[in-house]
């Protein structure tokens, strides 16, 4: 197959003109234009792939920022900020008498708070608050003021705080509860509505946690044997002010503003940190200082050692030459003492001493 086609171009173009001046210039004119598209192509899909991670990590910036300031917001508010309330039931207790329906005694409970961990803030005051439904039947109109107690116990059992307060039901004359009565009655029919009065009575106004000692345990009780009631419920709730109180008042306004505020201050560290990353002249800037301090102090510390060292030296060599003298001033003493000894004590020979060797002699006398 080769062969013959070599055979049919060699038919064609016996001489090779047309392969040397035709065909390959064209061929070669068709790579060139080929690997010149080639070349823009990669170009392009190199600079697309680098606009698409660049868009993909500025994105994941955005996204990590975002994140983080909204984290930090929900860390704060919920360390910040305690639980807004706490309900519990009250189950009532009380002894009947036999010879009446009524209760003999004083309608108490017990409500246990918590066992294992403290259920109030430190710090934060609270309301404690006995609501009780009341019906609206005759002996509770005809009942008037009675008093509602509590007492707050810690897991000892210690009393913490005790507060009575006095209630009593809402005053509506005949005609306005005939006409409520009338008006809702189909309410009434249906089951929809029940004729009776929540009775808030507040026990405490502003109670404050203690972290050494906690409340467990609430102690309630209702000085009226002829009271009825349908349920009682204990409502603990925060009293917020301050900057707890916008938070719980305008929760997405305060939100928006520490938002903004976190995305800030995190912007503001991002960029320093990418400035001060990106560009490592810095950190050179930085080494250079570093190495001319350490070689200032270790010259400083060599001078220090030498002029202490030559000091000492000094004071050596002087001590050594002191020495010397003393021993050649005595050796010369010693020499002048036996020439004396040895010399005759004539005139002539005290008049021949020369006056060095007179007051060593002196001396030695």
């Amino acid at each position: 197959m080769n062969f013959l086609l070599r055979f049919i171009v060699f038919c064609f173009d016996p001489l090779g003109l047309g392969r040397r001046f035709i065909v390959r210039p064209a061929v070669n004119l068709t790579l060139n234009v080929y690997d010149r598209f080639r070349s823009k192509a990669d170009e392009k899909v190199d600079t697309i792939r680098e606009l698409v991670l660049r868009l993909g990590l500025i994105a994941f910036a955005v996204v990590l920022i975002i994140w983080l300031a909204v984290f930090f917001y929900a860390a704060f508010y919920y360390v910040y900020m305690p639980p807004i309330s706490h309900t519990r039931p009250v189950h009532m207790q009380f002894k009947t008498c036999l010879e009446t329906s009524t209760p003999c005694t004083f309608p108490h409970a017990h409500v246990s708070l918590t066992k294992k961990q403290q259920l109030l803030m430190v710090g934060q005051a609270y309301k404690v608050i006995v609501n009780i439904d009341m019906p609206e039947s005759p002996q509770n109109l005809e009942l008037g003021m009675f008093m509602v107690c509590a007492e707050m116990r810690d897991y000892d059992s210690m009393l913490r705080g005790h507060s009575c307060r006095s209630a009593m039901m809402r005053y509506r004359s005949p005609l306005i509860r005939m006409i409520s009565t009338w008006a809702l009655s189909p309410l009434y029919v249906l089951g929809w509505k029940e004729e009776f009065q929540k009775v808030p009575v507040e026990i405490f106004s502003r109670y404050l946690e203690e972290r050494q000692h906690p409340i467990t345990d609430v102690y309630v009780e209702i000085q009226s044997q002829k009271i009825q009631f349908y349920t009682v419920t204990l409502h603990i709730e925060a009293d917020f002010t301050g900057l707890r109180y916008i938070m719980f008042n305008w929760p997405i306004l305060s939100a928006i503003v520490a938002i903004s505020t976190n995305l800030f201050f995190i912007l503001v560290v991002f960029l320093l940190s990418w400035y001060h990353w990106s560009d490592a002249t810095w950190l050179h800037n930085l080494q250079i200082r570093y190495a001319r301090l350490t070689n200032q102090l270790q010259k400083k510390a060599s001078s220090v050692i030498l002029s202490s060292s030559s000091s000492l030296r000094d004071e050596d060599e002087l001590s050594f030459l002191d020495e010397k003298y003393e021993i050649a001033e005595v050796g010369a003493n010693i020499e002048d003492l036996q020439l004396d000894k040895a010399s005759d004590k004539t005139p002539e020979s005290l008049e021949a001493q020369t006056p060095r060797q007179r007051k060593v002699k002196e001396q030695a006398q």
